[in-house]
């Protein structure tokens, strides 16, 4: 671990940033550039003390998954991200066409939508990103582990998953789930991660067993969609898709029609935000 090289790389990443970068409003008493220590720290969902221990050398050598958090908080492309790590005194992993690390392109976009729902997924439907919105519209996505990760799989074996749509969406949407599955993997290839997500709905799934047997194969994108809400009930949305330049992730934005009851909701979800409507 190179702790004084640690702490330069993460103080200049730190400054070349500004506020309205990373979805913070500016002040104009601010007199340092780039980020305050604090705001890097709660943007990472860690303490200012343990963040300014780092940049002072003086810090414990920090986890993988803590490097990449603070990554991600700094907006940092992914040959940056493996120079902080190996500085960290850790290998990064190889490079894949699938990565958990949110493309800085449409991280940006992402932290410019203060008051539109909007989540940033992997091509095997695994959310990566949500602002406010997103959380108080879909819930927190981002807490599943392993192949539950991924919508495709949660789709046909958790109850949860399917509640988000209307029951009369559901066999359209098994069709639709297991065709872009099987697109997701044709385009980007067989990994592990994949393998796990598929092998799991054939071990535990009758129905994904008879959707997988037809074969289907297409990317199926609903522009407008039909969403439930556990409390504001049935909301009709416009789904657009902004993908990153491989394709392996993508920025789901929802809206409404203005004037409709479904903007409403969307408006009121915007202003109470996930701590009171966001689903079980």
């Amino acid at each position: 671990m190179d702790r004084a090289a640690l702490a330069a790389f993460l103080r200049t990443r730190r400054e070349a940033l500004q506020p309205e970068d990373v979805g913070l409003t500016p002040s104009p008493r601010r007199r340092t550039p780039g980020l305050r220590r604090e705001e890097v720290a709660v943007l990472a969902g860690m303490s200012t003390d343990y963040y300014a221990r780092l940049e002072q050398q003086r810090g414990p050598q920090p986890s993988l998954s803590v490097l990449l958090t603070v990554a991600r908080t700094l907006r940092l492309s992914l040959d940056e991200r493996d120079h902080l790590i190996r500085l960290a005194g850790h290998l990064p992993a190889p490079r894949s066409h699938r990565t958990d690390h949110v493309a800085p392109a449409l991280l940006r976009v992402l932290d410019r939508l203060d008051d539109t729902p909007a989540v940033v997924i992997s091509d095997l439907g695994e959310t990566l990103a949500q602002n406010r919105g997103g959380v108080a519209l879909l819930g927190d996505q981002m807490q599943h582990e392993g192949p539950r990760r991924s919508a495709f799989f949660r789709w046909f074996t958790d109850p949860a998953e399917r509640a988000r749509y209307p029951e009369r969406d559901h066999a359209h949407q098994t069709t639709m789930q297991t065709a872009n599955l099987r697109a997701a993997i044709s385009s980007g290839g067989e990994d592990e991660r994949s393998r796990a997500i598929v092998e799991g709905l054939l071990e535990h799934s009758a129905e994904f067993r008879r959707a997988w047997a037809e074969q289907q194969v297409a990317y199926r994108h609903e522009s407008r969609k039909t969403l439930v809400h556990p409390e504001l009930g049935e909301v009709e949305v416009d789904c657009q898709k902004l993908r990153s330049e491989n394709l392996a992730q993508a920025l789901l934005v929802f809206t409404a029609t203005p004037g409709s009851p479904s903007a409403e909701k969307l408006r009121l979800l915007a202003v109470l935000g996930p701590e009171r409507f966001a689903p079980a």
